[in-house]
């Protein structure tokens, strides 16, 4: 199988890396759909993967500042892609977010399913949101939402390198996605090239105080930090809107046999690795683009 990959972002460069041969990034921006046009018919790509995107720096917060640049990247350049992927009757991947939703669903145990519209508040969620309500229409496409990653190699996308460089941190419960399983899940959708949305995080739940607890075990056992509520982050300043909190339910993953470890399980496996490429001085490669 040949994937090709748009972005060179994080998650991207973590792909590659673990497909080796079988996936190539590609080197262009895509700012129309003849730009993407032109990039699968020069790579003849079996499957397309986009993990490109626009977040910003520090956080998500400078797309509250950078609306354009938000909506060129998260929605247009994604619906572009899309249309190129149709005109050559290529299979698109599309790397989502769980960050659409905020708060608690209607179902009984307060989690989101695929089929469940967002409500999403922040500039960048709402431009996310977009491009899924776009893509969702389409055949031969799939959504692979994620949420808040947390992965084994040190990266400053990796919600280990975030929490554990914040003094103040709230300490809320939402699904997570481990990347070491979000790989193979990946790239088990684009084998299968399975259409629709998905869910792809691990079974459970997780607090930011676990996380920090296994940080504190295996990584530095003098780590410190101030643990504070959510209506403090917005009014101390730490972030211009309140973030994102909720449940997801990966349905539609167990409707086509796909199964991830649950997080308890792979939370502290990640961190034992985790501490150990810290060690041995193993950083993630990113490039940034959009």
């Amino acid at each position: 199988m040949k994937i090709l990959i748009f972005g060179k972002g994080y998650i991207a460069n973590r792909c590659k890396e673990s497909w080796g041969d079988e996936a190539v990034i590609s080197e262009k921006k895509v700012f129309s759909v003849e730009d993407a046009l032109a990039e699968i018919q020069y790579h003849a790509p079996d499957v397309v993967f986009n993990a490109a995107g626009v977040t910003g720096k520090p956080n998500v917060d400078w797309c509250e500042d950078h609306p354009r640049e938000s909506m060129l990247g998260n929605t247009l350049m994604p619906i572009a892609l899309a249309e190129a992927c149709q005109r050559e009757g290529k299979y698109l991947l599309h790397l989502g977010s769980g960050c659409i939703y905020y708060g608690d669903s209607l179902h009984a145990d307060k989690a989101w399913r695929e089929s469940d519209f967002g409500n999403p508040s922040a500039t960048y969620s709402r431009h996310k949101w977009a491009a899924d309500l776009a893509l969702s229409t389409l055949p031969n496409v799939g959504i692979a939402r994620i949420r808040m990653p947390i992965d084994s190699i040190p990266s400053p996308r990796n919600l280990i390198d975030k929490l554990a460089m914040y003094p103040k941190i709230i300490d809320v419960e939402n699904s997570v996605t481990i990347v070491d399983d979000m790989i193979e899940v990946l790239y088990q959708l684009l084998s299968k090239k399975a259409s629709g949305v998905f869910h792809v995080v691990n079974p459970g739940y997780m607090k930011h105080r676990q996380l920090i607890d296994l940080y504190k075990t295996y990584v530095d056992p003098e780590h410190t930090n101030e643990w504070i509520t959510e209506d403090e982050l917005v009014t101390v300043g730490l972030a211009t809107k309140k973030r994102s909190n909720n449940f997801l339910h990966s349905e539609r993953l167990q409707q086509i046999g796909i199964t991830i470890r649950p997080i308890d399980v792979a939370l502290e496996d990640t961190m034992k690795k985790y501490a150990e490429h810290k060690k041995a001085g193993v950083v993630s490669v990113e490039i940034l683009t959009c």
